[in-house]
């Protein structure tokens, strides 16, 4: 049982990149007691690699920050990408920020055409442009060699400039009041500026997002018009998005209901 057990746990961080001990103890159906144990003789083998609170491939400690977060929670980034890549329409013009899930929408969107997409992530850009027609603007500033992000005031500037149909914007955080947040201030103030010049603000965030604090603020809940997630929020923001004509699609609805949970009212 503690072989399978072990081959279970390293084909899951395999398949993600990284895994919590509480998220292997749920996906497995057992105690996170029973977890530790299990992956004690994966990290003395050197199959695996602890960090805190969790485990990790060996390899994903050589690899750029970008890319070890594009492995995290891989499967729920990619579920929410489906949701846009299905909103999305050929000829749209769109601004997406520099995120992992971002990153997500822009691979799920690779079979567009005539996409105007507005970006400060070189990731992204790198994914879109030069492809079906597409024209890709790149919000340029000093460049972050964390990421590959254009950042500072030249690139808030910069997508002043255009006016589109959607912003996709990551977050930090999302509290349970209806706050919106970051962890870094030129995030914050890109999503703040990104929300002005589009029709529509939509919110991708992992269901981890909901009840979490981040301490830059990004927005109320009031300024945006869709959150998708990977699973229903909390009842009570669930309740202010009710109150607040804010749509939350997730996977779990069929295709049908989002279609019309997606239409604006009135």
């Amino acid at each position: 049982m503690s072989l399978k057990r072990q081959n279970d746990i390293l084909q899951a961080v395999r398949a993600n990149g990284s895994f919590s001990i509480a998220e292997l103890a749920t996906r497995l159906a057992v105690s996170t007691e029973t977890i530790r144990r299990n992956v004690q003789p994966l990290i003395d083998d050197g199959a695996l690699l602890r960090f805190h609170g969790g485990v990790m491939l060996p390899e994903a400690v050589d690899e750029p920050p970008f890319q070890r977060r594009m492995q995290v929670n891989h499967e729920a980034k990619w579920a929410l990408a489906g949701i846009v890549r299905d909103q999305v329409r050929d000829g749209d013009s769109l601004i997406l920020d520099n995120g992992t899930t971002s990153a997500y929408v822009a691979d799920a969107l690779a079979s567009h055409s005539r996409l105007t997409v507005v970006t400060h992530s070189v990731q992204i850009a790198y994914r879109l442009a030069s492809r079906n027609g597409n024209r890709v603007f790149f919000a340029g500033g000093e460049l972050s060699g964390e990421d590959g992000s254009g950042i500072g005031p030249s690139a808030i500037e910069f997508v002043r400039q255009f006016q589109v149909r959607y912003a996709f914007i990551s977050v930090g955080g999302i509290t349970l009041g209806g706050e919106l947040g970051d962890f870094h201030l030129f995030e914050a103030e890109f999503a703040r500026a990104a929300l002005q010049q589009a029709q529509e603000t939509w919110i991708i965030a992992d269901a981890t997002k909901f009840g979490r604090e981040a301490p830059v603020k990004v927005c109320q809940l009031s300024a945006v018009d869709a959150i998708v997630s990977d699973g229903a929020p909390p009842a009570e923001f669930a309740a202010k998005c009710r109150a607040g004509g804010v749509r939350v699609l997730t996977p779990q609805m069929s295709r049908l209901d989002r279609a019309a949970a997606e239409r604006p009212q009135g």
